[in-house]
């Protein structure tokens, strides 16, 4: 207790209080309140880095989206190829091209023998390929019995990456 006062004695003959030091070094209150806001270029440091953060994190997750749509095309045609499957195995061929892949969902006109169709289809619904297109089918197929396929996004035979052809023989 007694070095601490006989600090505090000294500190004041030298001239030094906490009061003096902070209006000498222009921390008056007036003057401290006005620092707590921030400064137009400490503004725009902030939102230029938010917006490299957003770019970056753009540039990473956008093509995700494209080969996630690839992923659900071969999905939804492994799925198509399975009704195609059970359709062959219970009406002995696959329906005709002219038929389509409707017929895996409501029973096609001309069928041999109509009682061997499954009640309720072999698909609930035939799902659009991920560029709001209908699945291509032939059969039978250039590449097996029956293809089933799709023009990829950019909805034209071939093409390269996103725009590649997707079918059943890959």
């Amino acid at each position: 207790m007694r070095i601490q006062k006989k600090n505090v004695r000294r500190r004041r003959q030298e001239g030094f209080t906490p009061l003096r030091r902070s209006a000498e070094h222009g921390f008056t209150a007036r003057r401290r309140s006005a620092e707590h806001g921030f400064t137009l270029v400490e503004l725009m440091v902030v939102i230029v880095i938010i917006g490299l953060l957003a770019t970056i994190v753009a540039i990473n997750v956008l093509p995700s989206g494209d080969k996630a749509r690839t992923e659900k095309a071969k999905a939804d045609i492994a799925q198509i190829e399975g009704g195609l499957e059970l359709y062959k195995l219970q009406n002995l061929s696959f329906p005709t091209t002219a038929q389509g892949l409707n017929a895996l969902v409501t029973a096609p006109a001309g069928l041999t023998d109509p009682s061997r169709y499954q009640r309720g289809g072999y698909l609930k619904k035939l799902p659009n390929d991920p560029w709001g297109r209908p699945y291509n089918y032939a059969a039978p197929g250039q590449h097996g019995e029956a293809d089933v396929w799709t023009f990829g996004a950019d909805g034209k035979e071939g093409g390269e990456g996103i725009d590649a052809d997707i079918g059943s023989w890959q």
